[in-house]
């Protein structure tokens, strides 16, 4: 019976640990966290794990965990961990790991390095950008540039990021003075949290289109993709309200979503894999673990890369539980000790998942408001539904009850062979049975899996396909740029 341990406390990992648990293998779940989560708890007693409490940010205590543990495959989860080193620790005292070392991480905590990775490697779905460390010179530039997303330079678990754009000619001016004095504010702030970094802040072009992300599984040579899964980051319905960590996703049936083509979906993949290549020839080292695009299918350049996570994502994961059915433990080992060549992944195409994050007032904007409330789950009622609950901002206490930690509460996780508005409707009625004892109100978004909102994607996604179907059939492949003091800057994205 192999051992497997775990780093992570989130839905996340709790999706992680189910996968590895039902694998044919049956490995022995322990995990390293910072405080205990229900669920993987509940998935290590299951197996004969045990649990470790420690800073997971820290290669030293992971790796102390570790020497007691004796594993045969560590799998990180989060990305702060890689960051800062965790897998190298590791890989250092002999672990088989699976998660990129820090130089290979860097691919998503330095925005300003990937963007101009894909710049230097030629590879597809590039967008144009300017990296900035003066708070002074990043005004000057988003006051100019009209249409921009700024954001900052360093991965701030999805916070920051603001669009702005100028959708009426008498508020050009309003609009560019609101993106100047925010690229000034967000520089100061990036620069006195992360000073270390050669760049703070991006201020990049503005594109519209449908969002979905496509994860990767990768030993540096191989790439086995996985399903592609849509994230709804955006708090309340319809698409409105502060940007979260992700309050749920859809995925199925099979790789793609109705709205993603196959060889939309192909092209994707292909970015991944060129990403994986230019990475080792900068590095000379073999990126193991997790590739992820967030990616945009846009009008101007089709599939276009958003951000890479060196990681899975999150809710993105809970979707794969019903749709992989190869087993996850041989998938994760086989790139870890880097044997995944020849590797087919098998997945159920007949299976529509939809995932749906509860949350407690206050969240994302006061966490301070959202956290310290006692939680109740009623899980007989997901199993009455065919679902799983992912616990995600719970810690379990000594005495075993359970409390918000501030963030996204639950995953409900729920399959149907009928279609999204099924699994949704599912998914409400585990919903229903999360509350927080003391009164505090929860939401969560009831759209997800709807029919309109997956229409409006369809759309949305059609006449971004006509867009830049038409563009390569005439060979638009440039973009101009006036700089004042620079001139014609061309951008050429053949």
């Amino acid at each position: 019976m192999p051992h497997v341990l775990l780093v992570g406390e989130g839905a996340r990992e709790h999706a992680l640990a189910l996968m590895l648990a039902r694998s044919p293998e049956e490995p022995r779940i322990s995990a390293v966290m910072k405080r205990v989560n229900p669920g993987i708890a509940r998935a290590a007693s299951a197996t004969s794990g045990r649990l470790y409490i420690a800073d997971t940010a820290s290669p030293e205590a992971v790796a102390r965990a570790a020497e007691e543990a004796s594993p045969d495959l560590v799998v990180i989860g989060p990305e702060e961990p890689l960051f800062a080193g965790v897998a190298d620790a590791l890989r250092d005292r002999g672990f088989t790991v699976y998660g990129p070392d820090a130089e290979l991480a860097r691919i998503e905590m330095d925005k300003a390095y990937a963007r101009s990775l894909m710049w230097r490697h030629r590879i597809p779905g590039r967008l144009r950008f300017k990296a900035f460390r003066d708070p002074r010179e990043a005004a000057a530039y988003a006051r100019q540039a009209g249409d921009v997303v700024v954001k900052p330079a360093r991965q701030a678990g999805g916070s920051g990021v603001r669009v702005f754009s100028e959708p009426y000619e008498h508020l050009a001016g309003a609009a560019r003075e609101t993106a100047s004095g925010y690229a000034a504010a967000l520089a100061d702030k990036m620069r006195e949290k992360y000073g270390s970094l050669e760049h703070v802040i991006l201020v990049e072009e503005r594109v519209d289109g449908v969002e979905y992300t496509v994860m990767a599984v990768t030993d540096g040579a191989a790439v086995v993709p996985l399903p592609a899964v849509q994230d709804h980051p955006h708090a309340y319905p319809l698409d409105v309200g502060p940007e979260t960590g992700g309050m749920g996703a859809i995925a199925g049936p099979c790789r793609t979503l109705p709205f993603i083509t196959e060889r939309e979906y192909r092209e994707t993949v292909d970015i991944l894999e060129s990403t994986v290549r230019a990475l080792s020839r900068e590095t000379g080292r073999p990126y193991v673990g997790t590739l992820s695009g967030q990616m945009m299918l846009t009008g101007l350049w089709g599939p276009t890369l958003i951000e890479y996570y060196s990681r899975f994502g999150d809710p993105e994961t809970g979707a794969l539980i019903y749709l992989v059915e190869s087993s996850f433990f041989e998938l994760l080992d086989r790139a870890a000790s880097r044997r995944l060549p020849g590797y087919r992944l098998r997945l159920s195409c007949d299976t529509y998942v939809v995932v749906k994050a509860a949350a407690p007032a206050g969240y994302p904007l006061d966490r301070g408001m959202a956290r310290g409330h006692p939680v109740a789950v009623d899980e007989s009622v997901a199993r009455e539904n065919g679902c799983v609950v992912l616990y995600g901002g719970v810690e379990q206490r000594s005495d075993g009850t359970l409390v918000s930690t501030g963030s996204r509460l639950v995953e409900v996780v729920c399959p149907s062979r009928r279609g999204f508005e099924e699994a949704s409707r599912r998914a409400e009625r585990v919903l229903a049975t999360v509350r927080l004892l003391d009164g505090h109100p929860l939401f969560h978004r009831w759209d997800i899996g709807s029919r309109e909102l997956l229409a409006q994607r369809t759309e949305a996604a059609r006449l971004a396909r006509i867009a830049y179907t038409r563009r390569r059939e005439k060979g638009l492949t440039s973009i101009y740029d006036w700089v004042p003091g620079r001139g014609l800057i061309i951008h050429d994205y053949s």
